[in-house]
């Protein structure tokens, strides 16, 4: 009998450390699978799910107790508690998702087919092992997402933007547009509305441009914030509002409810999405319009999408002083740009250095907020609208955020340099009992 020779390469590789738990988790979701089947054979849902989750946690765990015995599977008690506990979120939420809503230092859930979960966590992206079973498993919770707020999707309505009931915003994309499988992501906002503190702890912002902020807000000026994508134009809006005077009737109008505004007399508007048939939408300039009816001393607009922003520059015009918006925009320069195509999506025909001018005249204060390299968020420029310079808007800094540099641990290093604001921008302060002393714009704050 002749011998094979030895051949290293006969020998059968060793599982790596990614595959071995790829495999754990496909046999966790094999088991998870086969165990929720003989559950749903054996109990009522329909009937438990009006149980409380306590009451039906301990008849879970007793059916699977015995689907355990009958099957010999040897599987330890953290396993099974484990294996529960996963069973009822499918039954009262989300699914593989609950954890991850439960952490609250979780910004952002983004689903990328069934076989990728990432989240964003203290402004950086990171992959989770958390896997669907299937295409199948994830439609079956994008289902209930929507279901739970009276939307749909499907074929004919492949896409959906919709707010969960703590104020989450879900978006989600099925086949035939997406191609790879059903994705979804899911912006989570912080239950409370950011204190100063948090934002002097964050290095957000200084001490003294809270106090400058702050005036400017009393003073009735007209702001809008612009920044990119997740810069946190949204939470500082919902600080800004913090410096209204409680007397003020304050109208906020979005698309995806996200305000949280500090006041007793607030009107919340939110846009509505067309039905199956195309028909019933309700757009944010329709609601700017019904706005100006309800008597506001301000409007806080949410996020300026399109032709809209005429009417936001009318109003801010024409005795709603004190209004507050933001824009997608990477800096103070491009915002103007931004707003003045988003004018011209009113379709008026409006001449350019009209809409330049319109803008120059009602827009007094410019802050422009950044998510940098190593994802803290700061607001970068806090600009005066001087007016209108040829056919340019002309910005003066009052206050900027200057990058120095990056630390050996990944951190962006910087300093907040006051310049001061120009003498008929303080002398208004000044009229309205507003005064700053000049000391306000001579400070340094270094962030290392």
């Amino acid at each position: 009998m002749s011998r094979r020779p030895f051949n290293p390469r006969n020998i059968p590789a060793a599982p790596t450390a990614a595959a071995s738990l790829i495999q754990g988790q496909e046999r966790h979701a094999a088991l998870k699978t086969r165990v929720h089947q003989k559950l749903l054979s054996v109990l009522n849902m329909d009937a438990v799910k009006a149980e409380s989750r306590q009451e039906l946690r301990r008849e879970v765990q007793s059916v699977l107790e015995k689907i355990l015995r009958e099957d010999h599977l040897p599987i330890s008690m953290t396993e099974r508690n484990r294996l529960a506990e996963e069973i009822l979120d499918e039954v009262f939420g989300l699914g593989p998702l609950e954890p991850l809503l439960k952490d609250p230092t979780i910004s952002d859930i983004l689903v990328n087919t069934y076989k990728q979960v990432y989240i964003e966590r203290h402004g950086k992206l990171t992959e989770t092992g958390i896997r669907f079973q299937s295409d199948r498993h994830l439609m079956h919770i994008i289902e209930k997402i929507v279901s739970s707020v009276g939307r749909r999707i499907d074929e004919s309505v492949p896409l959906v933007d919709a707010r969960l009931p703590d104020g989450s915003r879900v978006n989600a994309i099925i086949p035939p547009l997406a191609v790879d499988g059903p994705s979804l992501s899911i912006r989570r906002f912080g239950r409370k509305v950011l204190s100063n503190q948090d934002l002097l702890a964050n290095n957000t912002i200084t001490q003294p441009v809270i106090t400058f902020l702050s005036a400017c807000v009393e003073a009735r000026l007209n702001i809008v914030i612009s920044g990119g994508t997740g810069s946190g134009k949204t939470t500082f809006l919902n600080c800004l509002s913090r410096f209204i005077p409680e007397y003020e009737r304050v109208i906020t109008i979005e698309d995806t409810a996200e305000l949280q505004i500090q006041l007793d007399d607030v009107v919340r508007m939110e846009t509505r999405p067309p039905n199956i048939e195309g028909k019933g939408a309700i757009t944010q300039r329709q609601l700017l319009m019904t706005a100006l009816r309800l008597r506001p001393d301000r409007i806080l607009l949410g996020e300026v999408r399109g032709g809209e922003a005429l009417d936001m520059l009318q109003a801010m015009g024409t005795g709603v002083e004190g209004s507050m918006t933001t824009v997608h925009a990477n800096s103070p320069a491009d915002a103007f740009s931004r707003l003045e195509t988003m004018v011209m999506m009113a379709k008026l025909d409006l001449p350019s250095r009209f809409i330049r001018q319109q803008m120059a005249s009602v827009i007094q204060l410019l802050v422009q907020t950044s998510r940098l390299s190593d994802g803290t968020r700061k607001v970068t420029h806090i600009s005066e609208v001087m007016g209108l310079s040829g056919t340019d808007i002309e910005v003066h800094h009052i206050f900027v955020f200057e990058q120095t540099g990056v630390g050996d641990d990944g951190r962006v290093l910087g300093r907040f340099r006051g310049i001061g604001a120009s003498q008929p921008f303080m002398e208004r302060l000044r009229v309205l009992g507003l005064s700053l002393p000049p000391e306000l714009f001579e400070d340094v704050a270094v962030v290392d």
